[in-house]
């Protein structure tokens, strides 16, 4: 049997927020940085499982705070839970200001799932977990499962 850790697969980008990627209000878009939360996922999972992987669902999205043009932005990705095919992810968004000072501005749970050649669900590498934070998100990701599951079969 496979072991990977949380460590294996942890994956961290900048971004730096331009003109570009603003709303009509100044601040950063959204779907800017639910793009950029998206591909820091898939390489996460990408890196546990060894496969390429496709999006399932991200979990809801709260932002606690704007980014604006200039600001750095640190998104970090990490493993919280590996199942049979399918991945949890946990993406951390930090705002850090030209003085280096961070503050979480988003967090976000997605769940991916290893595809093969045929676009077919193939086995993941089991989650070795290490410390305590690492155990707790593993039972919080056992609970949001069982809440997805509801919320996707619960009306059928």
């Amino acid at each position: 049997m496979v072991y990977k850790t949380v460590k294996d697969s942890e994956t961290e980008q900048i971004q730096l927020v331009l003109p570009e990627h603003l709303n009509p209000s100044g601040r950063l878009f959204g779907g800017q940085l639910l793009s950029w939360i998206d591909i820091v996922a898939a390489v996460t999972a990408q890196r546990h499982s060894g496969t390429s992987v496709t999006t399932v669902s991200i979990d809801r999205l709260t932002f606690k705070e704007g980014a604006f043009p200039g600001d750095t932005l640190i998104l970090r990705g990490r493993i919280t839970y590996a199942g049979k095919t399918s991945m949890e992810i946990r993406v951390d968004t930090f705002r850090e200001n030209r003085s280096g000072k961070r503050r979480l501005i988003n967090c976000a749970y997605l769940v991916m799932v290893a595809i093969d050649q045929m676009q077919k669900p193939v086995s993941v590498p089991k989650l070795k977990l290490s410390t305590l934070t690492e155990k707790m998100e593993w039972e919080r990701a056992k609970i949001r499962k069982e809440q997805r599951k509801e919320e996707r079969f619960g009306s059928l």
